[in-house]
């Protein structure tokens, strides 16, 4: 009988493929393989590089006091008055520099910069790894206008897979119920095909990136 709509069809194919058993094809492939090429540079370089190709901006910093003097300098560049965050780590690192800083979280709606840290930095596509287990909660990767990202050099992984490790290990049995990957600032072209910052999240994205290492 002569299947009478294209979906008959696909499902007879579907059945025939499933009573027929084929030898497989791709039975020596090692699926254990890398997928993607070695990076051949540093890792910070390589994020660095990344992250600023897909807009965002990147301050490396020796230490925390050259990320206190840096985070001065773009403040008033920008003329933010102050920064909005509620991680107490970032608090007290702000304070040590004499920062201006909010976290009322009754202001939060009306914060314009925004202040987060960040569980890794994924070398090979720029990304920002950040988790709703940090302090900053969820709301904050997403709202500000101008997100700021504070982390360290050791916190730099090649690949999305030794991130998500390392969170699994970071976390056990307590794994955090949100996990973003951010790529620079927020950005849609759906829109009449227009390009459109800012459209789902900061328009603006500054990594901070503190050495620590020797």
């Amino acid at each position: 009988m002569k299947e009478t709509t294209s979906k008959e069809q696909i499902l007879k194919k579907i059945r025939d493929a499933l009573i027929s058993k084929k030898e497989n094809p791709f039975a020596h492939i090692n699926f254990n393989h890398p997928v993607f090429n070695d990076i051949s540079e540093e890792k910070e370089i390589q994020f660095a590089k990344k992250l600023i190709e897909m807009g965002g901006s990147f301050i490396y910093c020796e230490n925390e006091n050259s990320f206190l003097q840096n985070l001065n300098v773009l403040q008033k560049e920008k003329g933010w008055k102050e920064v909005f965050t509620i991680d107490e780590k970032l608090q007290a690192l702000l304070s040590s520099g004499n920062i201006n800083y909010d976290s009322n979280p009754e202001n939060f709606t009306g914060q314009k910069v925004g202040m987060t840290r960040c569980e890794y930095f994924i070398a090979r596509f720029g990304t920002v790894l950040v988790s709703s287990g940090l302090n900053s909660g969820r709301r904050m990767f997403v709202f500000p206008e101008v997100h700021i990202i504070v982390g360290y050099a050791s916190q730099v992984v090649t690949d999305l897979k030794n991130a998500l490790q390392g969170i699994k290990k970071k976390y056990a049995n307590n794994f955090p119920s949100q996990i973003t990957a951010i790529t620079g600032p927020s950005r849609t072209a759906d829109i009449e095909k227009t390009l459109v910052m800012g459209a789902h999240g900061p328009k603006e994205l500054f990594v901070f990136m503190i050495d620590d290492l020797e």
